[in-house]
């Protein structure tokens, strides 16, 4: 058992809190997944827009992402996937070394990537993770510690970021993408 490893599928999500929802189309091939989606929702109480892509190398590490809003705000990163990070005009930055992931606060979605690339998928068996958190409002990434643990292999994980009092469970489908984030989100 395990994962899908090539797949082209689409998901959809609704917030369980306030209006929201997002649409998001994924195509894993042999060389690389390309995530791209479109998000509104609302994030404490502030409401947004967004669509995002992100690319992948095939074992699941993020080579890009760009985000922007509908203000034209945007953030660009590019990474080499070994958790270094580059502008768009190449400067390092260095602030985000060791950094393989990224979570974009409003969407399920990146979750799905430090699940995908967990050392063991055994039920008992959990992992750090260093990731770029990126706040939906600013745009301005930070390196956040997260955990993830297998409850269930390939079907349940426990999400507990490192410096918030918080844990949720998180289920996924068989191509290892959150269909439920308790209390946030719900694939529709």
């Amino acid at each position: 058992m395990g994962f899908n490893t090539q797949f082209s599928t689409t998901y959809r999500w609704r917030q369980n809190s306030g209006v929201g929802l997002e649409h998001l189309h994924i195509n894993s091939c042999e060389n690389n997944i390309i995530i791209a989606s479109v998000a509104i929702g609302e994030d404490a109480g502030q409401q947004f827009g967004v669509k995002y892509t992100i690319i992948c190398a095939s074992d699941w590490r993020v080579r890009s992402f760009k985000i922007e809003n509908t203000q034209g705000q945007d953030l660009v990163l590019n990474s080499d996937g070994e958790g270094n990070w580059y502008s768009q005009d190449g400067s390092s930055r260095s602030g985000f070394s060791g950094a393989i992931d990224i979570d974009l606060c409003g969407t399920p979605f990146t979750s799905t990537l430090p699940i995908r690339r967990l050392d063991k998928h055994q039920k008992g068996y959990s992992q750090r993770f260093k990731v770029l958190y990126i706040p939906i409002d600013t745009f301005e990434p930070r390196l956040d510690r997260q955990q993830y643990s297998c409850l269930k292999p390939y079907s349940r994980y426990r999400y507990e970021p490192l410096a918030r009092n918080f844990s949720t469970e998180l289920e996924v489908d068989n191509n290892g993408v959150v269909l439920n984030y308790p209390e946030m989100f719900t694939q529709i």
